[in-house]
C-alpha cells in the first residue's frame, strides 16, 4: 500500500513539474526568435548533442541491431517463417527502437550535461549576473538548446536507423544465411517511406522532451553543489519517463491516424 502511495505522488508531483515545464519551454522558445539572434549558440550545442553523441549512437545502434535479428530469427525459425526477420527488424527499429534508445542515451549524455550545466551556473550567480548585464538567460541559454535538441534527435535517430538496419543485414545474411536478396526484397514490400518518418518524428518530440526538462530543473536548481547533483539526477530521470510515456501515446497517435486515413 506504501508503494501505491509513494507511486502516486511521484506521478503527481511529476505532472505539476511538466506543467510548468512546458509553460518554461513556451516562454523560452518563443524568446529564442526575438534579437538578438542566437544561431552561434544553437549551431554550437548542436555540435554538443549531435557530434558529442555520434560514437555512442553508432556502437549502441549496431548490436541492437544484431541482437534484435538474432532473437527475431529464433522466434521465426521455429515456425519456418525466418524470411520475415528482415522487415520485422527494420519495423521495429525504425518505428519503436530507433527513436526511443537515440532519445534515451542523449537525454542521459547531453541531457545530464544541459542540467549541471545550467544548474552550476544558478548556484555560482551566473545566471543573476547575466540577468543584470540585461541579458535573458532564457533566451541566451534555454531556447538555442532546445532548437538544437529538435533539430538534431532526427538526424542521430537516421544514423542509429541506418547502423543497426546494416548490422541486422550483416548479422543475418552473412551469420544466419539468409538469402540477401529475399532478405531486401521483403524489407521494400513490407517497409514504406512513412515509417521511417513515423520515428524521425518521434525522435524530434523526444529531443524536445529531455531538452525541456533537463534545462527546466538545472535553471531552478537551488542547494550548492547538492543541489546540482540532484537536478541532474532529476533531469536524467524524468526525461527517460516521459520519452516512454510520450512514445507510447504517439504510438497510439499514429495507428489511429492510420486507421482514419486508409
Amino acid at each position: 500500500m506504501a508503494l501505491v502511495s509513494r507511486m502516486f505522488i511521484y506521478i503527481a508531483e511529476l505532472l505539476e513539474e511538466c506543467g510548468k515545464a512546458v509553460f518554461f519551454f513556451w516562454e523560452s522558445l518563443t524568446l529564442t526568435f526575438s534579437k538578438p539572434s542566437r544561431l552561434g549558440e544553437i549551431i554550437k550545442h548542436m555540435e554538443f548533442v549531435g557530434n558529442k553523441s555520434i560514437l555512442i549512437i553508432i556502437l549502441t545502434s549496431s548490436f541492437t541491431g544484431m541482437a534484435l535479428s538474432f532473437q527475431i530469427y529464433i522466434g521465426f525459425n521455429l515456425v519456418n517463417a525466418t524470411n520475415l526477420v528482415g522487415p520485422t527488424v527494420a519495423m521495429g527499429i525504425f518505428k519503436e527502437l530507433g527513436p526511443v534508445l537515440t532519445g534515451l542515451i542523449v537525454a542521459a549524455r547531453a541531457g545530464g550535461a544541459m542540467a549541471a550545466r545550467l544548474g552550476t551556473m544558478r548556484v555560482s550567480e551566473q545566471i543573476d549576473a547575466l540577468e543584470v548585464m540585461g541579458i535573458n538567460p532564457k533566451q541566451y541559454l534555454v531556447g538555442p538548446r532546445l532548437i538544437a535538441s529538435f533539430l538534431t534527435l532526427p538526424m542521430l535517430c537516421a544514423v542509429f536507423d541506418f547502423v543497426a538496419m546494416f548490422g541486422s543485414y550483416i548479422f543475418s545474411v552473412h551469420l544466419l544465411g539468409l538469402d540477401e536478396a529475399i532478405y531486401f526484397d521483403k524489407i521494400s514490400q513490407w517497409i514504406s517511406f512513412g515509417d521511417v518518418c513515423e520515428g524521425l518524428i518521434k525522435s524530434a518530440v523526444f529531443g524536445i522532451v529531455f531538452s525541456m526538462v533537463s534545462t527546466y530543473v538545472g535553471f531552478y536548481t537551488r542547494g550548492g553543489a547538492k543541489g546540482v547533483g540532484d537536478a541532474t539526477n532529476k533531469g536524467v530521470v524524468n526525461s527517460m519517463v516521459l520519452i516512454i510515456v510520450f512514445n507510447f501515446i504517439m504510438t497510439n497517435i499514429f495507428r489511429f491516424i492510420y486507421v482514419v486515413t486508409r
